[in-house]
């Protein structure tokens, strides 16, 4: 039996390396004015750095798991940052990525495969579950430093704006994830503690919690208490309304093309 990680399971992936370079690129030319675009600029740093948060998400699910007894995770490839290896790489990377693009909420990813039958003790399943949403609680912390480190003198108003919008996007990811909803991590976090019976009748609806989340979003009144929410704990980080709503406008740069662009986000380009 396989009683330790090869080093190859973990070496960083190329592709998530080069994720990173286009991050540090984009973000690069919106700081500086570089490009021509500036709408464009943001909406390639913000994407580049939420799919970055979405990979250290679920690197955290499987680092736990890994040394909580589970020791097939580097095996599977979770250990190398690759979103390509995640057990559901279209809930993983490719619907959050898109519901970032035409909605601007931070949607939680499908969770890495973990055998849990490795794993003993009921505080541990409870930390691997947890680890994936404090990643973007972590993640909302960096992008917010500046603004309630009262740091921003000196810092672009683009560059300023997109780090308000990728905050926006951290703490509903973390909201959402930390729901107590079966097939979400926040249940995942709860699962441990609850008698046999009552998780046996809850697992078959384990594959229609985040549907049901994002159709009680679809409610006006959820809509808004929810959004109430995110922005009461924006605002307790320093960030506004205006900026996180700027730094969407100014994240849809192809508004432009249509005229729909909020005149007063208008930051250039």
């Amino acid at each position: 039996m396989t009683t330790a990680v090869r080093r190859s399971d973990r070496r960083i992936s190329p592709i998530f390396l080069g994720i990173v370079a286009v991050m540090a690129v984009s973000g690069w030319a919106v700081w500086t004015g570089f490009a021509e675009q500036t709408g464009f600029a943001v909406f390639l740093f913000v994407t580049a750095a939420w799919i970055v948060s979405l990979c250290l998400h679920e690197y955290a699910h499987a680092r736990t798991a890994l040394h909580s007894g589970d020791i097939s995770i580097g095996a599977k490839g979770y250990l190398t940052l690759n979103p390509l290896k995640y057990t559901h790489a279209l809930l993983s990377i490719v619907l959050p990525v898109l519901f970032v693009i035409m909605g601007g909420i931070g949607l939680p990813g499908g969770a890495v495969y973990i055998e849990r039958g490795r794993i003993r003790g009921r505080w541990k399943h409870s930390l691997i579950s947890a680890a994936g949403p404090l990643t973007n609680v972590l993640f909302a912390l960096v992008c917010t430093a500046p603004f309630w480190l009262h740091a921003l003198d000196g810092v672009p108003v683009p560059f300023r704006l997109a780090l308000a919008f990728l905050a926006l996007l951290q703490v509903t990811a973390a909201i959402l994830n930390f729901l107590p909803v079966p097939g979400l991590d926040g249940y995942g976090v709860i699962e441990p503690w609850l008698p046999y019976g009552v998780r046996r009748q809850v697992e078959p609806f384990a594959p229609f919690g985040l549907i049901a989340v994002f159709a009680l979003l679809w409610i006006p009144e959820v809509n808004g208490a929810f959004f109430d929410a995110v922005d009461a704990l924006l605002r307790g980080l320093g960030v506004s309304n205006f900026e996180t709503y700027c730094g969407l406008d100014t994240y849809r740069f192809w508004q432009e093309w249509f005229g729909d662009a909020n005149p007063v986000c208008a930051v250039g380009g």
